[in-house]
């Protein structure tokens, strides 16, 4: 099994779908953990190091941070719209309930400063429409880089209606130049409808790493370095995955290289439409 890619249940923690830390990743910052509550079901945890931010995948949840509650409105599946979101800081107590039950992300960095906890609501994500034609793929901003507060943490989820290409052109960002910073990232898949599947690919130009997987429900590929893209959702099955992002740079910018191989790319998007299904994820 390649070291980056891990299959559905190939990292799990108990009952729970997935737990990925930086000694799993063999890297420094990010890591993610998927919990599965039952009705009335409820966790409890202490983020010993890290800083982290709950997102609701399936169903709504309280998280209680240090004591402090957050109501989350949550959604039916990955698919039916933006739920709510809480920032937990670094070493808090975090309890997590679920009157419903349902599936939960716990995206995780690393950190050294203490910030205060908040909760973004659904109606304050920004929800972009980006690239055109088959290249059309929506991305939800839960944590991106232009939201104040985390220290290191970079949390977006994606979108990629079926027969798209997202993640393209391929990009990096594994070293620290005038355009880019070094980021580490977590990709986790989920693909609407039964037996649904997708690919994806991740590459350096030295050829060390060079792999084009299949994708499922519940998959995990890391990313700590080299051009990553295209995701490619296979045609009848609309793809989703959460991006979990950390790295040094102390100003927590979003900052890439695209794969001059391909950069043309975007210049073909000039005047073409994008594709009308993810204009509708918008309104």
């Amino acid at each position: 099994m390649s070291d980056l890619f891990h299959p559905a249940g190939s990292l799990t923690n108990g009952p729970h779908p997935l737990d990925v830390t930086p000694a799993t990743a063999g890297w420094s910052y990010a890591g993610l953990r998927v919990i599965r509550l039952s009705s009335g079901e409820s966790v409890q945890m202490v983020m010993s190091g890290v800083e982290s931010a709950v997102v609701p995948l399936e169903g709504g949840c309280v998280v209680t941070v240090n004591g402090t509650d957050f109501d989350l409105a949550g959604r039916d599946s990955v698919f039916d719209g933006v739920p709510d979101v809480a920032y937990a800081p670094l070493d808090a107590e975090l309890s997590i309930s679920s009157e419903t039950g349902g599936r939960f992300a716990v995206a995780t960095s690393v950190a050294e400063e203490h910030r205060e906890p908040f909760k973004l609501e659904a109606a304050s994500v920004s929800v972009d429409v980006r690239g055109a034609g088959q290249a059309t793929r929506v991305i939800t901003g839960l944590l991106s880089a232009d939201v104040d507060g985390p220290q290191r943490l970079i949390v977006v989820e994606v979108i990629t209606p079926a027969g798209n290409w997202s993640s393209y052109p391929p990009h990096k960002h594994d070293e620290w130049s005038e355009s880019e910073v070094p980021i580490e990232e977590i990709y986790y898949f989920e693909i609407a409808g039964e037996n649904g599947f997708g690919f994806h690919r991740t590459y350096t130009t030295d050829g060390e790493i060079d792999e084009t997987v299949t994708v499922k429900a519940g998959d995990v590929f890391l990313i700590p370095r080299g051009y990553h893209g295209p995701c490619v959702a296979a045609p009848g099955y609309d793809m989703y995955y959460l991006n979990v992002m950390a790295g040094p740079d102390p100003e927590r910018r979003w900052m890439i290289c695209t794969d001059p191989a391909h950069a043309w790319v975007i210049d073909e998007w000039t005047g073409m439409k994008p594709d009308p299904r993810a204009l509708e994820r918008t309104k």
